[in-house]
Protein backbone atom coordinates (compact mmCIF):
# COMPACT_ATOMS: atom_id res chain seq x y z
CA UNK A 1 0.00 0.00 0.00
CA UNK A 2 2.93 2.31 0.69
CA UNK A 3 3.83 2.01 -2.99
CA UNK A 4 0.59 3.77 -3.97
CA UNK A 5 1.09 6.74 -1.64
CA UNK A 6 4.72 7.06 -2.69
CA UNK A 7 3.81 6.99 -6.38
CA UNK A 8 0.90 9.41 -5.93
CA UNK A 9 3.14 11.81 -3.99
CA UNK A 10 5.69 11.71 -6.80
CA UNK A 11 3.00 12.20 -9.44
CA UNK A 12 1.27 15.25 -7.97
CA UNK A 13 4.55 16.94 -7.03
CA UNK A 14 6.02 16.49 -10.48
CA UNK A 15 6.61 19.09 -13.17
CA UNK A 16 4.38 17.21 -15.69
CA UNK A 17 1.47 17.44 -13.23
CA UNK A 18 1.97 21.19 -12.85
CA UNK A 19 2.26 21.62 -16.62
CA UNK A 20 -0.96 19.62 -17.12
CA UNK A 21 -2.87 21.84 -14.68
CA UNK A 22 -1.56 25.08 -16.19
CA UNK A 23 -2.21 23.97 -19.77
CA UNK A 24 -5.76 22.94 -18.97
CA UNK A 25 -6.43 26.19 -17.12
CA UNK A 26 -5.34 28.12 -20.21
CA UNK A 27 -7.55 26.01 -22.46
CA UNK A 28 -10.54 26.44 -20.16
CA UNK A 29 -10.00 30.18 -19.86
CA UNK A 30 -9.69 30.88 -23.55
CA UNK A 31 -11.91 28.20 -25.08
CA UNK A 32 -14.39 27.22 -22.37
CA UNK A 33 -15.54 23.91 -20.93
CA UNK A 34 -17.99 23.30 -23.78
CA UNK A 35 -15.43 23.78 -26.54
CA UNK A 36 -14.21 20.92 -28.69
CA UNK A 37 -10.62 21.93 -27.91
CA UNK A 38 -11.15 21.33 -24.19
CA UNK A 39 -12.98 18.05 -24.70
CA UNK A 40 -10.28 16.73 -27.02
CA UNK A 41 -7.49 17.95 -24.74
CA UNK A 42 -8.62 15.90 -21.72
CA UNK A 43 -7.45 12.50 -23.10
CA UNK A 44 -4.06 14.04 -23.88
CA UNK A 45 -3.30 16.36 -20.96
CA UNK A 46 -4.33 13.89 -18.24
CA UNK A 47 -1.61 11.49 -19.40
CA UNK A 48 1.23 13.86 -18.52
CA UNK A 49 1.67 13.18 -14.78
CA UNK A 50 2.32 9.44 -14.45
CA UNK A 51 1.28 7.38 -17.47
CA UNK A 52 4.81 6.33 -18.38
CA UNK A 53 6.12 5.93 -14.83
CA UNK A 54 6.62 2.18 -15.11
CA UNK A 55 8.33 2.54 -18.48
CA UNK A 56 10.78 5.08 -17.07
CA UNK A 57 11.54 2.91 -14.04
CA UNK A 58 11.95 -0.20 -16.18
CA UNK A 59 14.45 1.49 -18.49
CA UNK A 60 16.42 2.96 -15.60
CA UNK A 61 16.56 -0.34 -13.72
CA UNK A 62 14.72 1.07 -10.71
CA UNK A 63 11.93 -1.52 -11.00
CA UNK A 64 14.11 -4.33 -9.61
CA UNK A 65 15.02 -2.21 -6.60
CA UNK A 66 11.40 -1.25 -6.01
CA UNK A 67 10.24 -4.88 -6.08
CA UNK A 68 12.60 -5.66 -3.19
CA UNK A 69 10.65 -3.19 -1.05
CA UNK A 70 7.12 -4.20 -1.97
CA UNK A 71 5.18 -7.06 -3.53
CA UNK A 72 4.50 -7.38 -7.24
CA UNK A 73 0.78 -6.83 -6.62
CA UNK A 74 1.23 -3.57 -4.72
CA UNK A 75 3.84 -2.34 -7.18
CA UNK A 76 1.48 -2.76 -10.14
CA UNK A 77 -1.56 -1.51 -8.22
CA UNK A 78 0.37 1.52 -7.01
CA UNK A 79 1.51 2.46 -10.49
CA UNK A 80 -1.94 2.19 -12.08
CA UNK A 81 -3.86 3.81 -9.23
CA UNK A 82 -1.41 6.72 -8.93
CA UNK A 83 -1.63 7.21 -12.70
CA UNK A 84 -5.43 7.33 -12.79
CA UNK A 85 -5.81 9.43 -9.63
CA UNK A 86 -3.17 11.99 -10.65
CA UNK A 87 -4.65 12.16 -14.15
CA UNK A 88 -8.08 12.83 -12.71
CA UNK A 89 -6.78 15.31 -10.16
CA UNK A 90 -4.94 17.50 -12.67
CA UNK A 91 -8.15 17.96 -14.68
CA UNK A 92 -10.24 18.41 -11.54
CA UNK A 93 -7.86 21.00 -10.11
CA UNK A 94 -7.85 22.99 -13.36
CA UNK A 95 -11.67 23.05 -13.44
CA UNK A 96 -11.90 24.12 -9.79
CA UNK A 97 -9.32 26.89 -10.18
CA UNK A 98 -11.13 28.26 -13.24
CA UNK A 99 -14.45 28.15 -11.41
CA UNK A 100 -13.01 30.12 -8.49
CA UNK A 101 -11.11 32.55 -10.73
CA UNK A 102 -14.15 33.33 -12.88
CA UNK A 103 -16.48 33.38 -9.86
CA UNK A 104 -18.84 31.00 -11.62
CA UNK A 105 -18.85 28.43 -8.83
CA UNK A 106 -17.87 24.79 -9.06
CA UNK A 107 -18.85 22.91 -12.25
CA UNK A 108 -21.64 20.41 -11.62
CA UNK A 109 -19.83 17.68 -13.51
CA UNK A 110 -16.67 17.56 -11.39
CA UNK A 111 -16.98 13.78 -10.74
CA UNK A 112 -17.31 13.18 -14.48
CA UNK A 113 -14.27 15.34 -15.20
CA UNK A 114 -12.27 13.29 -12.71
CA UNK A 115 -13.42 9.89 -13.96
CA UNK A 116 -13.04 10.76 -17.64
CA UNK A 117 -9.47 11.89 -17.05
CA UNK A 118 -8.75 8.90 -14.79
CA UNK A 119 -9.99 6.51 -17.47
CA UNK A 120 -7.92 8.08 -20.26
CA UNK A 121 -4.83 8.19 -18.03
CA UNK A 122 -5.36 4.49 -17.36
CA UNK A 123 -5.65 3.79 -21.09
CA UNK A 124 -2.37 5.63 -21.61
CA UNK A 125 -0.67 3.53 -18.91
CA UNK A 126 -2.05 0.37 -20.53
CA UNK A 127 -0.65 1.40 -23.91
CA UNK A 128 2.72 2.14 -22.31
CA UNK A 129 2.81 -1.32 -20.77
CA UNK A 130 1.65 -3.05 -23.96
CA UNK A 131 3.85 -1.21 -26.46
CA UNK A 132 6.76 -0.03 -24.28
CA UNK A 133 6.59 3.20 -26.26
CA UNK A 134 6.03 6.68 -24.89
CA UNK A 135 4.70 7.83 -28.25
CA UNK A 136 1.94 5.23 -28.12
CA UNK A 137 1.22 6.04 -24.49
CA UNK A 138 0.89 9.80 -24.78
CA UNK A 139 -0.81 9.86 -28.18
CA UNK A 140 -2.78 6.62 -28.01
CA UNK A 141 -5.53 7.77 -25.66
CA UNK A 142 -6.14 10.85 -27.81
CA UNK A 143 -6.32 8.75 -30.98
CA UNK A 144 -8.78 6.31 -29.39
CA UNK A 145 -10.93 9.19 -28.17
CA UNK A 146 -10.96 10.81 -31.62
CA UNK A 147 -11.80 7.48 -33.25
CA UNK A 148 -14.78 6.98 -30.92
CA UNK A 149 -16.03 10.50 -31.67
CA UNK A 150 -15.86 9.84 -35.42
CA UNK A 151 -17.45 6.43 -35.00
CA UNK A 152 -20.37 7.94 -33.14
CA UNK A 153 -20.89 11.02 -35.30
CA UNK A 154 -20.60 9.30 -38.68
CA UNK A 155 -21.85 5.78 -38.20
CA UNK A 156 -23.59 5.03 -34.90
CA UNK A 157 -25.33 8.25 -33.90
CA UNK A 158 -27.85 6.45 -31.72
CA UNK A 159 -25.07 4.86 -29.63
CA UNK A 160 -24.42 7.98 -27.56
CA UNK A 161 -22.61 5.94 -24.89
CA UNK A 162 -19.73 5.57 -27.38
CA UNK A 163 -19.16 9.33 -27.50
CA UNK A 164 -16.38 10.51 -25.12
CA UNK A 165 -17.79 14.04 -25.30
CA UNK A 166 -21.04 12.70 -23.86
CA UNK A 167 -19.15 11.17 -20.94
CA UNK A 168 -17.68 14.53 -20.03
CA UNK A 169 -20.89 16.53 -20.38
CA UNK A 170 -23.99 14.31 -20.74
CA UNK A 171 -26.71 15.63 -23.02
CA UNK A 172 -28.74 12.45 -23.46
CA UNK A 173 -31.20 10.83 -21.08
CA UNK A 174 -29.12 8.23 -19.26
CA UNK A 175 -31.09 5.79 -17.12
CA UNK A 176 -29.71 7.08 -13.81
CA UNK A 177 -28.47 10.45 -15.03
CA UNK A 178 -24.81 11.28 -14.43
CA UNK A 179 -24.54 8.35 -12.04
CA UNK A 180 -24.84 6.00 -15.02
CA UNK A 181 -21.89 7.68 -16.72
CA UNK A 182 -19.81 7.49 -13.55
CA UNK A 183 -20.60 3.79 -13.09
CA UNK A 184 -19.66 3.11 -16.71
CA UNK A 185 -16.39 5.03 -16.41
CA UNK A 186 -15.53 3.31 -13.11
CA UNK A 187 -16.15 -0.08 -14.71
CA UNK A 188 -14.05 0.73 -17.78
CA UNK A 189 -11.24 2.05 -15.58
CA UNK A 190 -11.31 -1.13 -13.50
CA UNK A 191 -11.22 -3.28 -16.64
CA UNK A 192 -8.30 -1.22 -17.96
CA UNK A 193 -6.51 -1.76 -14.66
CA UNK A 194 -6.98 -5.52 -14.86
CA UNK A 195 -5.56 -5.61 -18.39
CA UNK A 196 -2.67 -3.41 -17.27
CA UNK A 197 -1.96 -5.75 -14.35
CA UNK A 198 -1.98 -8.83 -16.59
CA UNK A 199 0.46 -7.28 -19.06
CA UNK A 200 2.78 -5.83 -16.45
CA UNK A 201 2.82 -8.99 -14.33
CA UNK A 202 3.85 -10.99 -17.37
CA UNK A 203 6.57 -8.51 -18.30
CA UNK A 204 7.96 -8.31 -14.76
CA UNK A 205 7.80 -12.07 -14.22
CA UNK A 206 9.80 -12.72 -17.39
CA UNK A 207 12.01 -9.66 -17.09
Amino acid sequence: MNSFFSDLYRAIRSLPFLCAVILQILILQYSGAESELYRMSVPLVCTFPFSCAWLDESRSGFTRLALHRTSLFWYIAGKFTACTVSGGLCELLAAVICGIWNKTGMPQNLPLIFWCAAFWAGISALLAAASESKYSAYGGAFVICYFLVILHERYWKTCYYLDPFEWLSPQKNWMFGQDSVQIMLCGMTLLTGLLYACILERRLSHG
